[in-house]
């Protein structure tokens, strides 16, 4: 929920507004603390002219800056995907800066009519000119860190590391907690035994609430197989969970039966997050390097950039588990199964192995990629990672036409392939 509200953009400008209301009448406790005569005079015209110009010039600001991120926005849609944009969006610095912009507009507008119906005495226009100096210095280094982040906003190589960044937070607490903390079910268990439980809407599965299947299953005494993992595309007929452990009779007939409280445990959207999906940033990455690869783009050195990333992030997947991270079976009636090792190589590199076919240089880099997770201690991903570079290699040499660069990828594949 807390990811949800970061990538709306009016949250952190309404905040700074409040504050900036909010600072212009702290200012007038300066008047009745007794501090008239401590403190420098300040003239009223001086506050007043230091606040008009910045009123007159923080709503230029903002509207630049609301300007420069809609063009960052629509670069990284075209440039890289329309998946990358809750990412942009969520960019601290860029919602930062045009919540300060906002907040000292906001400021300097409320503060300049107080001052024009002489709120404030003497102590509180020195509280309102410090305020208003501290406002501005805020702006100033606000304005130089958005500067720099915002000619790199957008941008496909960012875009890339912003991607880089999500996926390998979700892929690194997955791996920490490969069934959420619940028991281990075996995959592809939709034609089993027991009550299914099915989704009332269409759309992909978010957040899975544990607790609350781990209680609803208590109060049924019964157990609770999970079918649809985050990320999964579910609609009325696709079981989201599946009760057993008792009769279907004596299920359906309990009183503690409630389908949508087990249902409702499962936040299920019309687009998928990465919070919770760590397939999700593979497949992210995956069109980044897919549109890059296209006719229209011909970038086969972006592409080339997310193999090595794809490479980082498996290289993570099997890097040993940090004890203190390691999430322990809290939820012993339920079961959930855990991320095939194939599901996830498939999410990355089908795509890129298809339409880089064609790219001598391309599928080398790829080939290098599958020798480096071949060689991996996880036999499972070793497996996986010779049955896609054999069909990598099958598809270059489909696609190329010159011998020797079709024996070049050869080369490459022969240590992974075989």
């Amino acid at each position: 929920m807390f990811s949800r509200i970061k990538e709306r953009l009016w949250v952190r400008p309404l905040v700074l507004c409040m504050l900036s209301i909010g600072g212009t009448f702290v200012a007038k406790l300066a008047d009745n603390v007794g501090l008239s005569g401590m403190l420098p005079d300040v003239t009223l015209k001086s506050v007043e002219s230091l606040l008009s110009i910045m009123a007159s010039s923080m709503l230029v600001i903002a509207t630049f800056a609301v300007g420069s991120m809609v063009a960052a926005y629509a670069s990284a849609s075209a440039g890289a995907t329309p998946r990358s944009i809750p990412l942009v969006i969520a960019d601290d610095v860029t919602q930062n800066a045009l919540s300060a912009f906002i907040g000292a507009f906001i400021f300097s507008i409320v503060s300049l009519i107080a001052i024009q119906n002489e709120m404030f005495e003497s102590a509180g226009r020195f509280a309102i000119f410090v305020l208003t100096l501290l406002v501005f210095a805020i702006v100033i280094i606000t304005f130089v860190r958005w500067v720099d982040r915002i000619a790199r906003l957008g941008r496909v190589v960012n875009t890339i590391e912003q991607v880089e960044k999500a996926a390998s937070d979700a892929l690194d607490r997955r791996r920490h907690a490969p069934t959420l903390g619940a028991l281990i079910a075996p995959p592809n268990q939709v034609g089993g035994k027991g009550v299914s439980v099915f989704s009332s809407t269409v759309g992909y599965v978010q957040h899975i609430d544990l607790e609350a299947l781990q209680s609803s299953a208590e109060a049924l005494n019964c157990r609770v197989m999970v079918i649809a993992l985050p990320g999964t595309f579910v609609h009325t007929h696709l079981p989201l969970l599946r009760i057993e452990g008792c009769a279907e009779e004596r299920i359906e007939a309990s009183e503690g039966f409630e389908p949508d409280a087990f249902s409702n445990a499962f936040t299920v959207g019309s687009n998928r997050t990465f919070e919770d999906d760590p397939r999700f940033g593979l497949l992210a990455l995956s069109e980044i390097a897919d549109k890059a690869l296209s006719p229209g783009i011909n970038d086969p050195g972006t592409a080339i950039n997310v193999i090595g990333t794809l490479l980082r992030l498996f290289t993570l997947w099997q890097s040993p588990l940090k004890k203190e991270k390691v999430q322990v079976f809290t939820y012993d009636r339920v079961s959930v199964p855990e991320l095939m090792v194939d599901d996830l190589f498939d999410d990355a590199f089908t795509a890129i192995a298809r339409d880089g076919a064609g790219m001598v240089e391309v599928s080398i880099r790829l080939q290098k990629a599958f020798c480096a997770l071949a060689e991996a201690d996880d036999t499972r991903m070793a497996a996986a990672a010779k049955k896609h570079s054999r069909r990598a290699l099958a598809h270059s040499e489909t696609a190329l036409t010159l011998s020797d660069d079709i024996d070049a990828v050869r080369t490459a594949a022969a240590f992974s392939a075989f």
